[in-house]
């Protein structure tokens, strides 16, 4: 391909984004929203997600409770879930065992 060939594809390439430039430009000024292509169509927003609770992180605050006292109050919430150790609860009660213990004052 020729260097004048390719200096026109340049040209009218600049020509384009001149142009798309001034409809955004014009889309501002007007307070008009700007239409997105069809390619680029962002994805609909998913809900934040909960945070998993893990083991390390409810075992943490157990022990600091247990440390502050509340020995009892943490093997009282450890049997409210059915358990006698905190290994042997369902990991899908860890938020709400967290969220009990980080109760006890």
């Amino acid at each position: 391909m020729s260097k004048t060939k390719l200096l026109l594809d340049v040209v009218t390439d600049l020509h384009s984004l001149a142009d798309s430039l001034q409809a955004v430009a014009d889309a501002l000024a007007n307070n008009d929203p700007v239409e997105k292509p069809k390619s680029e169509k962002s994805e609909p927003e998913n809900p934040p997600e909960k945070k998993q609770v893990t083991l390390e992180e409810v075992r943490a605050v157990l022990v600091e409770k247990s440390h502050d006292g509340f020995t009892a109050e943490v093997r009282a919430l450890l049997q409210k879930y059915g358990a006698s150790k905190l290994s042997e609860i369902d990991p899908s009660n860890y938020s709400s065992l967290l969220s009990d213990a980080e109760g006890l004052k």
